[in-house]
C-alpha cells in the first residue's frame, strides 16, 4: 500500500513536469519604454545599375530597342526591312548621313518598288516585343530626310509581328531633303493585351529615306516626357525609400576608363546623347542621364547617393588591370569632373554646371548628401585607392564640407585594402551570401562595430537559396528572382541591420530591377521581375517593403529568452505617435508560440495590425503567371496587453504594429 503511494505520487510529480515543460514559451520581451539608439533616417534605400535591362528595356520607358542604329557597328540589330508582295527593297547602315556628331549613324532605306498594296519599310521588335495595352496612347517620334525625288508619306504603325493586325497608325506627310524630327501621337483602341508585336515605319512609293533616334514611348510616371514606366515606378514607390544609390555599381566604372558613366554626355536633349557601353554585355542608349536620375529621386520623395568615378575601371584603360589612373596630376581631371557633377547636383545657378541644370528644365538644386567615392575598389590590384580616395575627399571637403564622403571599400575587406590616410564619413559594405549565412551572421554582426567610428553603408546585399554564388554558370539554370528561403535570409539580415541602424545608416538589395525575357539577365538573384507587359515583386520584396514600410525614430531593446531559437527579431518606436514595430522571422521550419511581454510601453490599443509572409515551403517563389503566389497577408490580434501570446507561421516574416490606447481613441472619433 505504501509503495503503491508512493509510486502515484512520484508518477503525478513526473507528469506535471512533463506538463509544464510541453507548456512552457519562448519569451520575446521588448523593453518599450525608452529607445536604445536613434533609426537612421536614411533606411530604407534603393541601389540601381544598367544590369539585367533594367533601364533600357526596363524602367527607362523607351519602347525601341536600338534606336539610334548603334548597337552593332555591321547590321541593325533589332530592326528588319518590311517588304511586301510586289514590292522591292534593302535596308543598311550609313555614316555617310549622320545626324549630328552624337548620332553619326543612320539606317538607309532604299525602296526600288513599292505601293499602296505593297509598303516597305523598317520593323524593330522593341525590348521582347512592343506593349500594346486598350485605350493607350503612344507617343512617336523620329528624325528622317528623303533624296531628291521622294516627299513622303511615311506611315507609322504598332502592328502584329506578322503585320496582319494594326493597333494603331498615324502618318507623317512629307519629307524633306535635310534632317527634321518628326512627333505623332498613336492611339491604340479595344485590344486583348499583347507584346507580339513591332514597330513600323513604312513609305509606299520608290525612294530612298534616312532615319535616325526612331522613339516610342507608352504613358510614363507623373506623364514626364522621357519618363519611367508606370508599373515599375508604383512598385518602387510603394518601399517608401529614403535614397537612391546611382548611377551603379560596375556600371559607374566600365570595363575600361573610356566607358565610364559620361554623365556630361547624358545632359539635353536625346539627340546630343551617343550612349556607351555598359560592362554587362549590351550598349546603353542613356536615355536615363544624370538629370533623369534625379528626376526619379524626386519622383518617389527619395535623396540621391550620387557615386563619382575615380580613375578604376574593372579592365583598366587598354585591358590590363593594372593600367588604371595613377594618382596625382592624371587623376585631376577626373576630380575635376566629379566636382563638376556634384555642382550639377547642387550648384546654385550662378555656377556653370548649376546654370547647365537650370537650362535643362530644373532651377532649383536637389538635395544630397552622401557622395560615394567610386564603386568595390577593393578590386584594384594596384592598392591605389587610399591615394585615389585621399586627392577625391581632399577636394571635395574643400569645396563642400557639408557633404558626407563614403568609401567603396568595406570594413567586412582585409584591413590592408581600407582607406587609412582619410577617415571617411562612412564605408560601403557589400554582401552576397546564402541565407543560410546570413541567418548565421545575424547574431551580432554589427553589435561590435565602433560607433564612434565611420558609420556603414551595406550599398549591396542580397541572399541567394543556393549551395553556389550568383556569378556561378549554374545560376544561370535558376529563376532571376529567388524564393522565399531567400526571403528569409534577407528578413534576418535587415532585422540585424535595423537593430543597429545607429551604425547602419543606409543599406539597399541589389539588384534591384531583371527583364526575365530570354536574355535579359546577368545576374541572380534580383527583386523585381518584369517583360514587356507585366511585372512581380520577388518575396524578398515583399519582406523589403513590410520592413520600409513599418519602421519608426527610435530602436528598442528586444531580447529572446531561447537559445538556439530559429526566431530574430527587431522593434522601433514612433516618438510622434507612439506606435511600436515589432518585426519577428521565424527562420525555422516548425510554429513557434511566443510569449510577447512589452516593458513599460503603457496604455495599449485593444487591437494590433499584423502583416505576415509565409507559405507552404520555403521553396515557393513569385513569377509573371504567378506574381503574388508569396506575398503578405493582413490580420488582427485581439485583446493586447503588456504580456500576451502570439503563434508565428514556420518560414514567415511577420510584422506586428502595436498603437497606443490614446491614438486608437483619436482615429476612431475621427472614423
Amino acid at each position: 500500500m505504501r509503495f503503491s503511494i508512493l509510486f502515484g505520487a512520484l508518477a503525478a510529480s513526473l507528469l506535471t513536469t512533463v506538463l509544464f515543460a510541453a507548456e512552457k514559451t519562448t519569451t520575446l520581451t521588448v523593453e518599450a519604454g525608452k529607445s536604445v539608439a536613434p533609426v537612421s533616417p536614411m533606411l530604407y534605400g534603393l541601389m540601381t545599375e544598367e544590369i539585367n535591362y533594367s533601364y533600357d528595356g526596363g524602367l527607362y520607358a523607351e519602347l525601341i530597342r536600338n534606336r539610334t542604329f548603334q548597337d552593332d557597328s555591321k547590321a541593325p540589330a533589332h530592326w528588319s526591312l518590311v517588304q511586301e508582295a510586289g514590292a522591292s527593297a534593302a535596308i543598311e547602315l550609313d555614316k555617310s548621313k549622320p545626324l549630328n556628331e552624337s548620332l553619326p549613324v543612320s539606317l538607309r532605306l532604299d525602296a526600288k518598288s513599292a505601293s499602296a498594296k505593297s509598303r516597305v519599310g523598317i520593323a524593330n521588335d522593341g525590348y521582347w516585343g512592343i506593349p500594346v495595352k486598350p485605350k493607350t496612347c503612344y507617343r512617336a517620334s523620329f528624325y528622317a530626310k528623303a533624296a531628291a525625288g521622294f516627299a513622303g508619306p511615311v506611315s507609322v504603325a504598332i502592328e502584329s509581328d506578322d503585320g496582319k493586325t494594326v493597333y494603331a497608325k498615324g502618318e507623317v506627310a512629307s519629307l524633306g531633303p535635310d534632317w527634321k524630327q518628326y512627333s505623332l501621337a498613336l492611339t491604340v483602341g479595344e485590344a486583348a493585351p499583347t507584346a507580339k508585336t513591332r514597330f513600323v515605319l513604312s513609305i509606299d512609293k520608290p525612294g530612298t529615306v534616312w532615319f535616325n533616334l526612331v522613339s516610342l514611348f507608352p504613358p510614363t510616371w507623373n506623364n514626364r516626357p522621357n519618363g519611367n514606366r508606370i508599373d515599375l515606378m508604383q512598385m518602387l514607390v510603394d518601399l517608401n525609400p529614403k535614397f537612391l544609390r546611382f548611377p551603379g555599381g560596375n556600371y559607374l566604372e566600365g570595363d575600361y576608363v573610356k566607358d565610364r558613366f559620361p554623365w556630361q554626355k547624358t545632359l539635353g536633349p536625346l539627340s546630343d546623347r551617343p550612349g556607351h557601353q555598359c560592362p554587362w554585355g549590351y550598349r546603353s542608349s542613356d536615355g536615363m542621364g544624370l538629370l533623369e536620375f534625379l528626376y526619379w529621386c524626386e519622383e518617389m520623395k527619395a535623396e540621391p547617393v550620387l557615386g563619382v568615378y575615380v580613375g578604376y575601371s574593372l579592365k583598366g584603360a587598354d585591358g590590363d588591370p593594372n593600367a588604371n589612373v595613377k594618382t596625382g596630376a592624371d587623376l585631376e581631371p577626373f576630380v575635376k569632373e566629379a566636382l563638376d557633377e556634384i555642382e550639377y547636383v547642387i550648384g546654385d545657378v550662378s555656377t556653370k554646371w548649376g546654370a547647365q541644370r537650370a537650362k535643362d528644365g530644373h532651377p532649383a538644386p536637389f538635395k544630397l548628401t552622401y557622395v560615394e567615392i567610386g564603386n568595390e575598389d577593393w578590386f584594384d590590384k594596384t592598392g591605389r585607392y587610399d591615394a585615389r580616395f585621399a586627392q577625391f575627399s581632399d577636394a571635395i571637403k574643400k569645396k563642400y564640407p557639408q557633404l558626407k564622403l563614403i568609401s567603396s571599400v568595406g570594413y567586412e575587406q582585409s584591413k590592408n585594402k581600407w582607406v587609412k590616410s582619410r577617415t571617411p564619413d562612412a564605408v560601403d559594405e557589400h554582401y552576397y551570401l546564402p541565407a543560410d549565412q546570413f541567418e548565421k551572421k545575424s547574431h551580432g554582426q554589427y553589435d561590435k562595430y565602433d560607433r564612434k567610428g565611420p558609420k556603414i553603408f551595406v550599398g549591396e546585399w542580397a541572399a541567394h537559396e543556393t549551395d553556389f554564388p550568383p556569378w556561378d554558370k549554374r545560376s544561370e539554370k535558376k529563376p532571376a528572382t529567388p524564393n522565399l528561403k531567400a526571403a528569409l535570409g534577407d528578413a534576418v539580415w535587415m532585422a540585424e541591420m535595423e537593430r543597429n541602424s545607429d551604425v547602419v545608416v543606409m543599406h539597399c538589395y541589389a539588384p534591384l530591377l531583371v527583364n526575365v525575357n530570354p536574355g535579359g539577365r546577368q545576374w541572380r538573384p534580383d527583386l523585381i521581375g518584369y517583360d514587356a507587359l507585366n511585372s512581380f515583386g520577388a518575396p524578398s520584396y515583399y519582406a523589403i517593403k513590410m520592413f520600409s514600410t513599418n519602421v519608426g525614430d527610435g530602436i528598442l531593446k528586444t531580447k529572446i529568452d531561447a537559445e538556439k531559437s530559429p526566431l530574430h527579431c527587431s522593434a522601433t518606436k514612433d516618438s510622434k505617435t507612439g506606435e511600436i514595430f515589432l518585426k519577428v522571422v521565424n527562420y525555422g521550419g516548425e510554429k513557434q508560440t511566443v510569449n510577447l511581454a512589452l516593458k513599460d510601453a503603457g496604455a495599449l490599443a485593444a487591437t494590433a495590425e499584423v502583416e505576415t509572409l509565409s507559405s507552404a515551403s520555403p521553396d515557393d517563389t513569385n513569377s509573371i503567371t504567378e506574381p503574388t503566389k508569396v506575398a503578405p497577408k493582413k490580420s488582427e490580434i485581439k485583446d493586447v496587453k503588456e504580456s500576451f501570446s502570439y503563434a508565428f507561421q514556420p518560414y514567415s516574416v511577420t510584422v506586428i504594429k502595436l498603437k497606443p490606447a490614446e491614438t486608437a481613441r483619436k482615429r476612431a472619433r475621427r472614423r
